[in-house]
């Protein structure tokens, strides 16, 4: 295994999707399906097995990078949620800005911090 680029982070999602995908084709009777995990499974040791280490770092820095983008979404998406307790959450009708608003506080006149165009809303 000497000069052989080994498991990162891309491998190692490619095995474990591959097994998650093995263990859902115990339901799905699909060759089709069948033959996208082999692909999968055998993309995944083929980079584990390369000698070529700049293209397959490459490949984990863009995976990587994906990876990050996903995962900020799901944290803005959670941090949302935990607001929507105590805040209405509006958009602008002009410019689209997230505007937060306490709970309780009946019709209010919102101004926009961006746009400045106030607008109705019940909070």
């Amino acid at each position: 295994m000497i000069g052989r680029y080994g498991t990162d982070a891309l491998s190692q999602f490619l095995v474990y999707a591959s097994l998650v995908c093995i263990i859902l084709s115990i339901f799905i009777k699909s060759n089709v399906w069948t033959v996208l995990v082999l692909a999968m499974l055998i993309f995944a040791y083929y980079r584990i097995l390369s000698k070529n280490h700049q293209k397959r770092y490459e490949e984990n820095q863009k995976y990587l990078a994906l990876q990050g983008k996903v995962t900020a979404w799901f944290q803005k998406e959670k941090y949302l949620m935990d607001q929507r307790k105590d805040f209405h959450i509006y958009k602008c009708p002009d410019c689209k800005q997230k505007i937060r608003i306490p709970k309780g506080k009946g019709k209010i006149v919102i101004k926009c911090p961006k746009c400045h165009r106030e607008f109705t809303k019940k909070s």
